[in-house]
């Protein structure tokens, strides 16, 4: 099943995509997370949506704005894929191969909840940044609060799948990561979703014998193919991320959690390391980017220009007074 959230004649509407492309939509809710909060699960959200489906459909979704499919509660953004760390390090930090304590745990940092775009919409250049770079990932959207959850517990949390650009501004992360902690505002400014939610059942028939989703993803510029990987070539499952994100802590409906940048032209700076120029050319305003993750979508956006940054002073040297 797939549910869309859109904008229509000045109204904001969730429904459930049919095969036709109409839209079916729910009585009583016009927010995804509201509705995860409520189902407990991928079972009430599938009798939620088969309830829809009942009643006459509404607009065809070519006849709609699109919306992200839900507002998360959190984004978690892990790093899963070797390759990508391979090219991005040689990128960002000029360091060659993968740290072994890599791969001893499936590190992730929180990013923005608050800067959520859609598919369609233009995302703007952050301030300050004229390096400026998409990343292809899915993102798996947690249906049920668990705490210290096990990997086959986790699998009973994931409602569904949805694409995810996490757009980056690499000479910010750069300078800012050299402080010990970021992402910051490297990350800051735009996150894409869409341009579905599609449930997790829908996707079992792609789940190969070790427990990954073997989902082609394929990364677009203006029309150009630059990018083809596996979801399947991840080092951790999303079970396993949901397992590791709860650990010590609650996951809750409506958090998201990132596959982190497949390989193979995944993101322009894992191919700016491998060639040793940036080449393809930072992302500028007018740019057209178009994510596809087999079974899911297709998630478009074209760059525009950003804000000039508001002038803040540089960190001052004190004396170090004491009282």
């Amino acid at each position: 099943m797939r549910f869309a959230a859109y904008e229509h004649q000045h109204h904001n509407r969730l429904a459930v995509v049919a095969d036709d492309g109409m839209l079916h939509p729910l009585p009583d809710t016009t927010s995804l997370t509201a509705l995860l909060s409520q189902t407990d699960g991928l079972p009430g959200l599938l009798a939620a949506g088969a309830t829809a489906l009942d009643v006459p459909p509404g607009p065809h979704v070519s006849q709609v704005r699109l919306l992200p499919p839900l507002q998360p509660s959190s984004v978690r953004d892990f790093v899963t894929f070797e390759e990508h760390v391979e090219g991005v390090r040689r990128s960002v930090d000029g360091v060659v191969g993968i740290p072994e304590q890599w791969y001893a745990a499936p590190t992730f940092y929180f990013t923005n909840p608050h800067a959520i775009y859609g598919p369609g919409d233009s995302v703007p250049v952050p301030p300050g940044s004229a390096t400026l770079d998409f990343e292809l990932e899915v993102g798996a959207v947690i249906g049920r609060e668990g705490r210290d959850l096990t990997a086959e517990e986790a699998r009973d949390h994931i409602v569904g799948y949805t694409v995810f650009n996490d757009w980056s501004a690499r000479d910010l992360q750069s300078a800012e990561m050299k402080v010990g902690l970021g992402p910051c505002k490297g990350k800051d400014t735009a996150t894409t979703l869409g341009p579905y939610l599609v449930t997790a059942d829908e996707l079992e028939r792609y789940r190969d014998p070790d427990g990954f989703l073997r989902l082609a993803l394929t990364a677009e510029l203006n029309g150009e193919v630059i990018g083809k990987d596996l979801l399947s070539n991840m080092s951790w499952t999303f079970e396993e991320m949901a397992a590791y994100a709860s650990r010590g802590t609650r996951v809750v409906p409506g958090d998201v959690l990132g596959s982190g940048t497949c390989g193979n032209g995944g993101c322009l700076a894992e191919l700016w390391g491998l060639r040793g120029e940036q080449n393809p050319s930072p992302l500028k305003p007018g740019d057209t980017v178009a994510l596809t993750v087999e079974g899911i979508g297709t998630l478009t956006n074209t760059v525009r220009p950003g804000v000039e940054p508001v002038p803040l002073p540089t960190g001052r040297r004190r004396n170090r007074e004491r009282p």
